[in-house]
């Protein structure tokens, strides 16, 4: 799968050292962002735990989290960072998408202040 402008973390690693990294939590999901060295780009992964729910749940959230990344990150993220939105329970899947959009739009503003 890919995304317009957005290349799609799937190494552990990569998640890893971004759990390290800066973050910001709003109420449907957390962002976590690192500046990267070795990568040009905008990079995104995407996790949701068995806290979400089960498997369908999950998905749905993930389903959410790519598109309004896809929207929001391929415009406002940085080159050379890495992103990693992880979902939350029930309000990622129920959280109205425009909300979730504006969610992530406050949260790369204020990353990106720090």
């Amino acid at each position: 799968m890919s995304l317009p402008g957005l290349t799609i973390l799937t190494k552990r690693a990569d998640f890893v050292a971004a759990s390290r990294a800066r973050r910001v939590s709003r109420p449907a999901f957390t962002v976590q962002m690192r500046k990267s060295e070795r990568t040009e780009g905008i990079r995104v992964g995407f996790t949701c735990s068995k806290k979400v729910g089960n498997a369908v749940a999950r998905n749905r959230a993930k389903r959410r989290l790519r598109e309004a990344a896809r929207l929001v990150l391929a415009k406002q993220g940085k080159s050379g960072c890495d992103y990693v939105l992880i979902g939350r329970r029930d309000t990622t899947a129920s959280r109205p998408f425009d909300q979730l959009c504006h969610d992530l739009e406050t949260a790369l503003k204020d990353l990106h202040a720090t």
